[in-house]
């Protein structure tokens, strides 16, 4: 099976910084795009940020220019660098990987368990 973890999330001041990982495992064999999303209570989970296996990057216009996400490919893992964190980052945040699995032929995505971010003074 694969599994994605992430890790890094707590409790933040406004204009603080947190940095989250998202850890796959398991019987892979490669992963293409990866990518952060995030949900506030009562909104949708929405796009933060995706990277692809070639490290070409996208972000939503609300976190440009403050969040940063990379990956170490060796690690099968992603990175999420949040600085200048605002109130309005509070929220559950996800990772996905677009994972194709050892003996597979089709390229499937899996979810992280999702980390709770908050920031608040």
């Amino acid at each position: 099976q694969v599994q994605l973890v992430e890790s890094g999330g707590g409790l933040v001041q406004p204009g603080g910084s947190l940095r989250l990982s998202c850890a796959a495992s398991g019987m892979i064999a490669s992963i293409n795009a990866m990518g952060w999303y995030r949900q506030a209570p009562g909104k949708q989970r929405e796009l933060v940020a995706t990277i692809t296996s070639g490290t070409s990057t996208n972000y939503a216009d609300s976190v440009k220019g403050r969040f940063t996400i990379s990956r170490d490919n060796a690690k099968n893992t992603a990175y999420l660098q949040m600085n200048s964190l605002k109130t309005e980052d509070t929220a559950v945040y996800y990772c996905n990987a677009m994972i194709r699995k050892v003996f597979a032929t089709g390229t499937y995505g899996y979810w992280g368990q999702g980390t709770q971010v908050t920031v608040s003074s």
